[in-house]
């Protein structure tokens, strides 16, 4: 009897020459009870047992197994994905084919053969990679067998995995940039397929500058952050960033600036000023305090001042890109000469302002005081906002505006009182000039400090003045005004002299309507300026030239006696040198001051420098 597996597929009886249940058309009977396969199909592959029994004897059976193989045609090796990604549970290959089967079936790597393990299992028709790594990337080949034929089928495999973690890289290497350099950002990471890379700046996004790397130039503080560079695969949206922080620093512009003032009038306060600047500059007195310190603007308060006067204060100021100082030392009040300005309103007005400023640092706060009371601003007195200047309105030279206003300067380290006292419109001294070639004159004069005044009137008594419109001079018996000079003005030039003719000047201060006494006159002429021994010379010689004069009268008488009498006439020439001299008119106002608006009708002069004069007047005469 045959078996197929279990299945009985012939029998077979000796005598009887055939078998019964053979498939004809595959299984041929022999006569010894062989079995013939013929046209045999696959599905003849398997066991087959064959048994032999002799009635009433023993039974006896043999196994063997039947191979049925067909010729390998269109096999093919596949995936069960497109690729494998690394770090994945697991990648699987596989072949098929369209007909026939493989006794024996190879796997190779790059052409190494692959054997069953942790990392590979190989298990019919299928090759499994457990959890792919990138470097199992590569060509795979399968070599299919059987006695009859065999195939060898490849497959290349991508294994995808990154981003790694990005490489931040700038140029130039370094911590911290200045405003106004340039740099360049760059990220880089390994992945397969190459990540794209995206840009962040304090978590909005930037344009890149190509190629993946960001280009910054003419840098600026705003621009000092955290750059984010972020790394996406984009197969398989794997993404992984990093950040970079760049530093941008800016010294503030120019330097730190020290200064002091007072507060609640008895303490101080040192003030360090030095803004700007990334990061702000740190700013500390170390001569006051050794702890504390500020940044941009700082300041610090002194109770015990007066061991500070005269102290250098240095405020030392530190930034990462410059580090520098300044000082400043405070100081009392010292002794000041209080100056004293005019002014006059359209409506004739009079404002008088005092001013009183001394040095000292802090700034000195002025009191004003007259006649032992403090004055305060109001309609008739108004202290300016630095307390400095005293403004008298509607002054009136003639009354108790007249008086002695005192003044103190006061600050944390001292104080310092001035006395002022006013004095109405007065000439303390005057002079006058000739010019080289005697055609002008100029006329000088000084005032005292404290005289309260708003113009001047310049006089003049003698001949017109010529111009060119006006040849004719007629002689002027009294004291004319020729000019108008503002209250600033300490000399004026006057034109059109006759150098033979005598002049006389002089000159009224006003304050407002009031006018002050005239100054001395002055006189021009060609006898103008003799000195004492020069008159004494003349009057001693007088005597001498009337005996000379009868003596030469009588010898002519007695020479000649038929003639008519000549009698020779004496003539006094002098000869006056005027020397100009070194001194100049003195100018009142100070540098800080602006002076005061020129008086109303003040008539256009000459400007130029005062000439000098010798104060020796030189004369010779001769008879």
């Amino acid at each position: 009897m045959w078996f197929m597996g279990d299945r009985l597929i012939a029998r077979w009886t000796v005598g009887d020459g055939s078998l019964s249940g053979v498939a004809l058309d595959v299984l041929k009977s022999e006569q010894d009870g062989s079995l013939t396969f013929r046209n045999v199909s696959l599905s003849y592959n398997g066991t087959y047992t064959v048994e032999m029994t002799q009635i009433g004897e023993a039974k006896v059976s043999a196994t063997f197994d039947l191979f049925v193989y067909d010729i390998i045609k269109n096999a093919s090796l596949l995936t069960d994905s497109d690729d494998a990604v690394e770090g994945e549970a697991k990648f699987t290959l596989f072949y098929s084919t369209m007909r026939g089967e493989a006794k024996e079936v190879r796997w190779l790597f790059n052409g190494l053969q692959v054997k069953n393990a942790s990392h590979y299992s190989i298990a019919g028709k299928k090759l499994t990679i457990n959890q792919p790594r990138r470097s199992d990337a590569g060509r795979y080949t399968v070599l299919l067998t059987n006695p009859f034929s065999n195939e060898t089928l490849h497959r290349n495999i991508t294994v995808l995995y990154g981003p790694d973690k990005p490489v931040l890289k700038v140029s130039p290497t370094k911590a911290v940039f200045v405003s106004g350099e340039s740099l360049f950002l760059s990220c880089q990471a390994e992945g397969e397929p190459a990540p794209s890379t995206s840009w962040f700046f304090n978590g909005e996004s930037i344009a890149p500058s190509g190629s993946g790397t960001v280009h910054l130039t003419n840098l600026k503080t705003s621009q000092s952050g955290v750059y984010t560079c972020v790394m996406v695969n984009t197969r398989t949206q794997a993404t992984l960033q990093r950040n970079l922080t760049v530093i941008i620093y800016e010294a503030p512009s120019g330097g730190p600036a020290c200064s002091v003032q007072a507060v609640n009038g008895a303490l101080l306060q040192f003030l360090c000023l030095w803004p700007g600047g990334a990061p702000e500059a740190q700013l500390s007195f170390p001569g006051l305090s050794h702890n504390a310190s500020g940044y941009g603007n700082y300041s610090i308060t002194i109770s015990d001042t007066q061991r500070l006067h005269g102290q250098e204060i240095i405020c030392k100021a530190e930034h990462p890109l410059n580090q520098t100082q300044c000082s400043v030392i405070p100081r009392a009040p010292v002794g000041f000469l209080p100056v004293i300005l005019t002014s006059m309103s359209e409506d004739e007005r009079t404002t008088v302002v005092i001013h009183c400023s001394a040095e000292a640092t802090p700034e000195a706060l002025v009191r004003w005081i007259k006649n032992g009371d403090r004055l305060q601003t109001g309609s008739k007195y108004q202290i300016s906002a630095n307390t400095t200047q005293l403004f008298i309105h509607d002054f009136n030279a003639t009354s108790s505006d007249l008086d002695t206003y005192t003044c103190t300067a006061i600050n944390p380290l001292g104080n310092t009182t001035a006395d002022t006292t006013l004095l109405g419109p007065q000439i303390s001294n005057s002079s006058v000039f000739l010019s080289d070639d005697q055609a002008e004159v100029t006329v000088a004069w000084h005032v005292p400090l404290t005289s309260v005044i708003t113009g001047f009137d310049i006089q003049m008594k003698g001949p017109e003045l010529s111009s060119p419109s006006q040849p004719k001079r007629n002689i002027m018996t009294d004291f004319h005004t020729i000019r108008l000079m503002p209250a600033s003005a300490r000399n004026t030039t006057v034109s059109g002299i006759d150098p033979e003719s005598t002049y006389y000047f002089r000159i009224i201060p006003k304050a407002g309507r009031t006018a002050g006494e005239p100054s001395e006159q002055r006189r021009i002429g060609p006898a103008a300026g003799l000195s004492g021994a020069s008159i004494a010379a003349v009057a001693a010689g007088i005597p001498c030239a009337v005996l000379l004069l009868l003596v030469l009268l009588g010898f002519i008488y007695c020479g000649t006696r038929d003639r008519s009498p000549r009698y020779p006439v004496s003539r006094a020439v002098e000869k006056v040198v005027v020397c100009r001299s070194t001194l100049k008119p003195q100018n009142l106002l100070r540098g800080r001051l602006k002076p005061p608006p020129e008086y109303r009708l003040q008539q256009p002069e000459r400007s130029g420098p005062l000439p000098s004069v010798n104060p020796c007047v030189r004369m010779a005469t001769r008879v």
